[in-house]
Parts: C-alpha cells; sequence; structure tokens
C-alpha cells in the first residue's frame, strides 16, 4: 500500500493509517465521486483527504487524486454519453486545450512553489462561484457556433486554462471548467458533461508529467479510484434529475466553500487561528 514514489514510506507500523481513518478515507472519496458525476467538481475533496488520512506529501496526493480521476472521468463520460448529454461540438475544442496545456502545469508543479499560485486560483474559485450564485432566468444565454471561429478560440482559451491549472494544483479541471463555462451562459447540465470529458484530457496529460517525476501512488490510487466511480453513477442520476437553478446552486456554493478553504490554507491563515 506504501510504495509510494516521491514521498518517503513511514519509519513503522504505527505510522501506518488506523482502519478508522481508511473508513473516513473511503468515504470522501465515494463522496468526491459522487459530486464528480453530479456537477463536475468534487474530486478537489481527494487532495486533503489523501494528504491527511493517507499521509502522503501535498505533492504526492495531488499527483494520485489526478491519476485517479482519469477513470472518473472515463466513467462519467460514458454515463453521460448513454444519456446523450455531451454536446461534442463544445467539448472537442475545450478539450484539446486541456490536454495541450496540463502536462505543462504538472510540470510547473514539479519545479515551483505552488502556493502563490494557488492563491490566485482560489481567488478564481471564489469569484466564479460568486458570478454563478447571481440571479439567473432561463437556460443560458450563450448560443455556441462551431463555424463561429471566435466561439472555437474562446473554447480553446477556456481549455488551456483549465489544463494548466489542473496540471498545477491536481484539481482535475471540472472546478474550474464548469463555472466558467456557465458564466460564459451554457447550461449546466451541458458544462457538467463536458466537465467529465474534460477530466479525461487533463488527467492524462497531467499525469503523464507527474509519472515522469515519480509522484503517483497507485497503489492508494486503485481503491480509491473503485469507490470514486461507485459515487460518479450515484451522481449522474442526481444531476439528471434536478433542474437547472439547482445545479448552479450546487456549482456555486461548492465553487465557494473550496475557495474559501485554499485561500485560507495557502495564505496561512489557519495556521494561525
Amino acid at each position: 500500500m506504501y510504495a509510494i514514489q516521491g514521498a518517503p514510506p513511514p519509519n513503522s507500523v504505527d505510522d501506518m493509517p488506523g482502519v478508522d481513518i481508511l473508513v473516513v478515507l473511503a468515504l470522501v472519496s465515494l463522496l468526491a465521486g459522487t459530486l464528480i458525476g453530479t456537477i463536475g467538481i468534487g474530486g478537489i475533496l481527494l487532495i486533503p483527504a489523501l494528504a491527511f488520512f493517507a499521509q502522503l506529501t501535498t505533492r504526492v496526493a495531488m499527483a494520485t487524486a489526478l491519476f485517479s480521476f482519469i477513470f472518473t472521468g472515463l466513467f462519467g463520460t460514458y454515463l453521460y454519453q448513454s444519456r446523450r448529454s455531451i454536446d461534442w461540438r463544445i467539448t472537442i475544442p475545450v478539450c484539446s486545450g486541456a490536454f495541450g496545456f496540463s502536462y505543462f502545469g504538472a510540470l510547473v508543479n514539479s519545479m515551483a512553489n505552488t502556493s502563490a499560485l494557488n492563491l490566485i486560483f482560489s481567488a478564481i474559485i471564489i469569484f466564479a462561484g460568486a458570478f454563478t450564485l447571481r440571479p439567473f432566468r432561463g437556460h443560458g444565454g450563450f448560443v455556441f457556433e462551431s463555424k463561429n471561429a471566435m466561439h472555437v478560440l474562446m473554447l480553446l482559451l477556456v481549455g488551456a486554462t483549465v489544463g494548466f491549472m489542473s496540471g498545477l494544483t491536481g484539481t482535475g479541471g471540472p472546478v474550474l471548467s464548469v463555472p466558467m463555462m456557465i458564466i460564459i451562459g451554457f447550461p449546466p447540465l451541458t458544462a457538467i458533461a463536458t466537465s467529465q470529458v474534460i477530466q479525461i484530457a487533463a488527467a492524462v496529460s497531467g499525469t503523464i508529467g507527474n509519472v515522469a517525476n515519480g509522484a503517483v501512488d497507485f497503489g492508494i490510487a486503485s481503491w480509491v479510484t473503485v469507490l470514486e466511480l461507485a459515487g460518479v453513477m450515484v451522481g449522474v442520476r442526481i444531476a439528471h434529475s434536478a433542474k437547472t437553478h439547482q445545479l448552479r446552486r450546487l456549482v456555486a456554493i461548492l465553487c465557494l466553500l473550496i475557495g474559501f478553504v485554499l485561500f485560507f490554507r495557502d495564505s496561512g491563515l489557519m495556521e494561525r487561528i
């Protein structure tokens, strides 16, 4: 279980997580998968859980979580496609941008102190959540035209931003892509369905960089991923039974919570309290 590359093994049996700790980690994994399936966002909850309960370094926790998102993305894509909820005209440009830049984000993660960048990232998430929470009427005001070069370029830029930040922070992409697409005017279900595919593009590209740097714990990832997949199955059913305004509210609230947690963590305010 602790054949961890990029992090020292525990010094003794006493350093190993107890059964109760592993149960909590299992529940968090299940919750993360459910949120991924419901609103695309939720994988970010897995990172601190892996760091705290599995005793992984932050960098290894990010890389291990990102690796698991390859499979939640594949499964989520299958389930959403089976319900014909994925618009591939929109999804392909976004994923192309994400795949191209996630690798560079992972490289920066391996070389730089990411605290300052994470603060910027948390501020973006807070802004996106607050903007998404604003009063809204209708089902999305943006009508995508695949023959419009500016529309395609916009989606490529969204994907590039999402991919880079995914590789940098190990978030998997949807935590930024979903609110960004909703802000642009896409219906929440379209944004969430697209985010399932983004997970694949961003996670594969970012994991290539992380594996090259020996930062993935495949042992922990194997069983955590299984629980995430069970959660994804539940989450997809919830997403397709919820109303548009309910999905928007869920996205906004979770973005605000995640953004503030990241901000307090990386600003050092938690240590002062």
